[in-house]
């Protein structure tokens, strides 16, 4: 969007004139999705709320994320940001689920999955999901800034 407002005011926008909403599943920004969000005003009237799913038992029993899939590929992966994506949506009741999962660093990284990689997923009410891979870099405070900005441009351009 060729908006000089913040990334999370196009978004905010974007939902309050669609009459949408969205919920959030975050685990590696630690709910600064959510903060971004709520930043705005008038956040709730698209912001259903959000939950911060930092470790497995919570991806698993609050957003539904299948034990089978976080065995098979591990909370890092295109497969649980989308279950997690899939599931915030549903539990929540929201029109459009969002969800992070990654290693913000700056420990916690293998040479599969290096600090820096993250999965963002967005699913819609038709029943899609999309879902990329990023690679960020920089402190952990800026992996999260990075990841929070790109969710939100997903979002922006996936379904605006």
């Amino acid at each position: 969007m060729a908006d000089s407002s913040s990334i999370e005011q196009q978004t905010a926008s974007w939902f309050l004139e669609s009459g949408s909403t969205l919920a959030t599943a975050e685990s590696c920004t630690g709910g600064l999705i959510a903060h971004l969000l709520t930043n705005v005003s008038g956040a709730s009237g698209f912001f259903v709320g959000g939950v911060v799913a930092y470790s497995n038992r919570v991806k698993e029993t609050i957003l539904g994320v299948p034990p089978d899939v976080l065995a098979a590929n591990g909370a890092v992966s295109a497969q649980t940001a989308t279950a997690m994506a899939e599931g915030v949506r549903r539990r929540l009741g929201a029109d459009y689920g969002l969800a992070v999962t990654g290693i913000a660093g700056p420990g916690g990284g293998t040479t599969e999955k290096p600090v820096g990689l993250v999965y963002i997923a967005a699913a819609s009410p038709d029943g899609k999901t999309a879902c990329r891979e990023f690679r960020f870099s920089g402190t952990r405070a800026a992996v999260k800034k990075q990841t929070a900005e790109a969710a939100l441009d997903m979002v922006l351009e996936l379904f605006t």
